[in-house]
């Protein structure tokens, strides 16, 4: 397995390092880092700091997503990309579904995951024949919904 090296600063003495919960895991949870705790989540989406930045080198990809334990809970976590330019804090978009209304982020909490990958180059090649497949220009759902 290839590796990146991630340079991370600490902006916060509470923070914590991101780490995979399990040898296999494919993403390192990221932790609340809350200088007032708890932080109440609405129905409107909520910036939640980790109190830590990241220098990703030119060629990685590292997303922040959701976590699906805070998911089956009625905690929507939003997926957003940590370009290498970035220097600033990480933070982790949270909200509730409605029927939920609510919900505590207390510090030290897991409240999403950094996925990190290498990128390719794509070339761009414009065509008038993209070639047939089975499902063809089959929408969202095509497939069936199981």
């Amino acid at each position: 397995m290839n590796s990146i090296e991630l340079r991370w600063r600490r902006l916060r003495p509470n923070a914590q390092l991101p780490a995979r919960q399990t040898e296999l895991a494919s993403g390192y949870d990221l932790h609340a880092c809350l200088e007032e705790a708890p932080l109440v989540l609405g129905t409107m989406p909520t910036r939640v700091p980790t109190g830590i930045a990241i220098a990703a080198p030119p060629g990685s990809d590292v997303q922040v997503r959701p976590r699906s334990g805070l998911f089956a809970r009625g905690v929507i976590g939003t997926i957003g990309t940590l370009d290498a330019d970035y220097r600033g804090e990480i933070y982790v978009t949270l909200y509730c579904l409605p029927d939920l209304g609510s919900f505590e982020i207390n510090d030290g909490d897991r409240i999403g995951q950094l996925i990190v990958s290498q990128l390719v180059d794509a070339h761009w090649v414009e065509t008038d024949d993209l070639g047939e497949t089975a499902r063809g220009a089959g929408g969202h759902g095509s497939t069936g919904l199981a």
